[in-house]
């Protein structure tokens, strides 16, 4: 602890709630998952959906329950030059869909290259690999 920082504000931080998220790297044929926390700031891949349609809700739905997350983060994809294209377009239309049906906050992080970074760190399950890699650079901007 610093000096500036002082006793109070140790014991602000210390106070401060956990909160759990779940993040999704959304394509049309599968949505990598994840799980992180505001204590720790790391993100753990749980598991790729491949269930489409009113299915892929219903799994979403069991992990929400399983969970409990305050908020959903999910990947934005750009071009490399930070146009947007149709799959921009379709992963924030899923984010709406989420926020919609279960009411929670959702947040937007540019997902360009995380596939790309797991795959290059030999993620097994790189949907899922990726949507850690999402939601720890969404957990590194929290205050």
């Amino acid at each position: 602890m610093t000096p500036a920082a002082g006793p109070a504000a140790a014991a602000s931080a210390a106070a401060a709630p956990v909160r759990c998220f779940l993040a999704f790297d959304f394509s049309t044929r599968r949505v990598g998952v994840a799980v992180g926390n505001s204590l720790l700031r790391r993100a753990q891949p749980l598991k790729t959906l491949a269930a489409e349609g009113e299915a892929r809700f219903a799994a979403i739905e069991a992990l929400l329950r399983e969970w409990q997350p305050a908020a959903l983060v999910i990947g934005v994809p750009f071009q490399p030059d930070g146009a947007e294209h149709d799959n921009t377009r379709r992963a924030r239309r899923f984010g709406r869909q989420l926020h919609g049906r279960f009411g929670l906050p959702v947040n937007e992080v540019d997902e360009r290259y995380t596939t790309t970074e797991a795959r290059a760190a030999g993620a097994s399950d790189l949907d899922a690999a990726a949507a850690a890699l999402i939601l720890e650079q969404f957990l590194r901007q929290l205050p």
